[in-house]
């Protein structure tokens, strides 16, 4: 999961700090960027992929699912770092003093006449489309949904809905949420080892400097777990690489798929897929090495 922490202590949100971040609602910022070759070539060697020299000959290749996550990145100078190595709070994203961040899940479809293409200048629209406080078991919790429209020069191409969550600190003695069995006997399965090099290797495809994914005596000795966690963003596309590898050439229209449980480093972990009877949709999860459920998606075909 890409959970964001920093030193600060569990925050108490009383209604006006509430209000006030639920007045970013609305708020809008664009972003341009080129599709080049070395991200996706690099993502593809990550991957085991065997077609990464393919995509980097043809000079108008179609950028695979979620590859859009290679692009748009925000660069930010050292010294606006915070200790855990991601900006510090504020700017587009309100200013959640709740330490834990979590990329939770997200919504995307894809314009089947219109996919993104290697070479091709593209415009991401994004928009926070809601901002809403929530108390559970484990505490106070923020939910941020934003939208964005990634534009190549034909116009939409793809639209995605980006759900993060944001919590209080880790309490001692607190107690985890029971986990979730994952499903058995799935017709696509294939298992990983995201040992640090992979972790390190897509930290750097996506510019993310989150200490938890690559610095192991921070992740164990500051936030307290127990190996680097897999990037969330890194599972879906695993995810989503399962369809490439089971059922080649078939166009994506959706993907949707939420977080459920950290992945870590020190142990092997699978992602599966199940086809519907009639082939049009792919339900996906990922599982961790005690087979409870870590991610689940739904895939959905031309």
């Amino acid at each position: 999961m890409n959970t964001l922490a920093t030193s600060a202590s569990a925050a108490v949100l009383d209604t006006a700090t509430i209000e006030h971040l639920k007045s970013w609602a609305g708020r809008a910022e664009t972003a341009s960027d080129l599709i080049t070759a070395f991200p996706v070539t690099g993502l593809a060697a990550t991957l085991d992929r065997e077609d990464g020299a393919f995509l980097a000959q043809d000079p108008a290749a179609e950028l695979p699912p979620l590859w859009h996550w290679l692009y748009f990145l925000p660069q930010h100078r050292q010294d606006e770092l915070g200790e855990d190595g991601h900006a510090r709070r504020g700017g587009f994203l309100p200013p959640v003093p709740l330490p834990r961040r979590m990329w939770a899940g997200g919504r995307l479809k894809w314009q089947a006449d219109n996919p993104l293409r290697l070479g091709q200048a593209v415009e991401r629209r994004s928009r926070i489309l809601s901002v809403a406080h929530k108390a559970g078991r484990s505490g106070e919790l923020m939910f941020v949904t934003v939208g964005h429209e990634v534009h190549n020069p034909q116009g939409l191409a793809l639209s995605e809905e980006h759900d993060i969550v944001y919590r209080a600190a880790a309490q001692p003695g607190e107690t985890a949420p029971p986990p979730t069995p994952a499903e058995t006997g799935a017709a696509w399965r294939r298992g990983l080892s995201a040992d640090p090099v992979m972790l390190f290797r897509y930290s750097a495809l996506t510019f993310n400097g989150h200490r938890i994914h690559y610095d192991r005596s921070y992740v164990t000795g500051v936030e307290g777990y127990p190996g680097l966690i897999v990037h969330g963003p890194l599972i879906a596309t695993l995810l989503v690489d399962l369809l490439h590898r089971h059922a080649p050439g078939r166009r994506l229209l959706g993907f949707d798929f939420r977080a459920v449980r950290p992945t870590f480093d020190i142990h092997p972990f699978a992602v599966n897929g199940q086809p519907s009877d009639d082939g049009r949709t792919v339900r996906l999860w990922g599982q961790d090495h005690q087979g409870f459920l870590t991610m689940q998606a739904t895939a959905t075909f031309a």
